[in-house]
């Protein structure tokens, strides 16, 4: 398995698959202009099978850096996305683990996972994650994309 930054259109067309997933109740516009956000880096976890020729993206993470979170350096996740049809295969803790030394600089690896994703929070819970806090937030007037 490797992981590799998703630079080229292909790269960002196969990761958008895998991405909207996740926001399903987002059109494939909203996924797509993830791409154009300052600092959003993203990543795809390849699975090769043994065979580099038949590799697969598996996985994608988005990811920055930032100063949010006690005010110290962390890698924020924006995204952390195994394909539908492989997870619980563990992936998800392979890319998570690549990001962990990845932001090795870092103090912190953080996200966050909406209160009613009990998989999510169970996967995160299961890899060393610790709920620190909440996410409170108010929706305001204005299509801003």
């Amino acid at each position: 398995m490797r992981v590799d930054e998703l630079t080229t259109d292909d790269q960002w067309d196969d990761a958008v698959r895998i991405l909207h997933q996740l926001w399903s109740f987002e059109d494939e516009a909203f996924v797509r202009g993830f791409r154009d956000e300052d600092g959003y880096r993203p990543f795809g976890l390849y699975d090769d099978g043994g065979d580099r020729e038949d590799e697969t993206l598996v996985a994608v993470a988005g990811v920055s850096i930032q100063r949010v979170l006690h005010h110290r350096r962390h890698v924020w996740i924006h995204d952390l996305v195994v394909d539908d049809e492989l997870r619980g295969q563990g992936y998800g803790a392979e890319l998570l683990d690549w990001i962990e030394e990845w932001g090795e600089e870092c103090e912190y690896v953080a996200l966050a996972c909406p209160r009613d994703n009990d998989d999510g929070l169970a996967f995160y819970d299961s890899e060393g994650l610790e709920q620190w806090g909440y996410v409170v937030e108010r929706e305001l007037n204005g299509d801003v994309n």
